[in-house]
């Protein structure tokens, strides 16, 4: 069937149109990155860059380290921007832009996010590095897609029964991440986590500024969950939706953590910036281990 040009919109010069990038232009090992600015945080430390481009917020650049092509692409901040870039970064690879049609053969991404992120429980550290295992999303994201076979139902009921979820507020969906890929990242200097992963950064992680909350215990509640064994460990921004999209496109997808602050004691990371570029440096050996 040929998709449709309102459906699948290809700039004048082949690219596709938000990442403003060609099928040639991406490597099928990929990072993504939040901030713009952090590409070339992590392309600094390659042996040689092919191809730099950037169109809004997504900054994408192509480059070979220690012999593997990589690219490393911004994402911008939430799961609303993970929509757009998990489908044109799959549309590049398996939809053949001449015809308009899917190809007979899939190719399978394989996806690292490196990211900042806030610990809720007194007992992880600032200034660790933490692998989510699990990812739950308080978006809507997954729900606009025929998802339900790659959830974690049970644990998304749980989690509203024990915290006495908001009936206004979107049903949370869990999706875990690919053990395979995965696996080449643990050792002793990685906490396994469970993330959520919020729809913003002032009320729906309760912070207060000058609005009142309509939970203001909810964080509190997240760190009391377990089912078990399994409790909530952590917040930021992307990795559910980056979960979810990567298990029903047929990829390969991990999120690593930053902790930059733990909200349980109120501390921030002295070194944000250090302890970014450590977690670069250390994802970096893993995939060429």
């Amino acid at each position: 069937m040929t998709i449709k040009e309102s459906e699948l919109i290809i700039n004048p010069d082949g690219s596709i149109y938000h990442l403003n990038i060609l099928p040639e232009d991406l490597a099928t090992t990929i990072i993504t990155v939040g901030d713009p600015d952090r590409v070339s945080s992590i392309t600094k430390h390659f042996d040689t860059i092919e191809v730099s481009k950037q169109k809004r917020e997504f900054k994408t650049e192509t480059g070979i380290y220690k012999g593997k092509r990589i690219t490393v692409i911004s994402t911008g901040i939430g799961t609303d921007n993970i929509d757009i870039v998990f489908n044109e970064l799959d549309a590049l690879v398996n939809i053949d832009f001449k015809t308009r049609t899917i190809k007979p053969e899939h190719t399978s991404l394989e996806i690292i996010r490196i990211g900042t992120s806030g610990s809720i429980l007194e007992s992880i550290a600032i200034d660790s590095f933490l692998l989510s295992e699990l990812a739950i999303g308080f978006d809507s994201l997954l729900h606009f897609y025929d998802s339900k076979h790659v959830q974690n139902t049970t644990l998304s009921k749980a989690l509203m029964e024990q915290t006495n979820w908001a009936k206004e507020k979107s049903d949370p969906y869990v999706v875990s991440y690919d053990k395979s890929l995965g696996s080449k990242f643990k050792s002793d200097k990685v906490i396994n986590g469970f993330t959520a992963t919020n729809v913003g950064f002032y009320g729906p992680q309760s912070r207060v500024l000058r609005l009142d909350l309509q939970d203001n215990k909810l964080n509190d509640k997240l760190a009391d969950f377990n089912f078990e064994g399994k409790q909530i460990t952590n917040l930021e921004m992307e990795t559910a939706g980056i979960y979810g999209l990567s298990k029903l496109l047929g990829h390969k997808a991990i999120s690593m953590n930053a902790i930059l602050a733990n909200r349980a004691t109120g501390e921030f990371s002295e070194n944000p910036n250090k302890l970014v570029d450590d977690l670069i440096v250390y994802c970096l050996e893993k995939l060429t281990a």
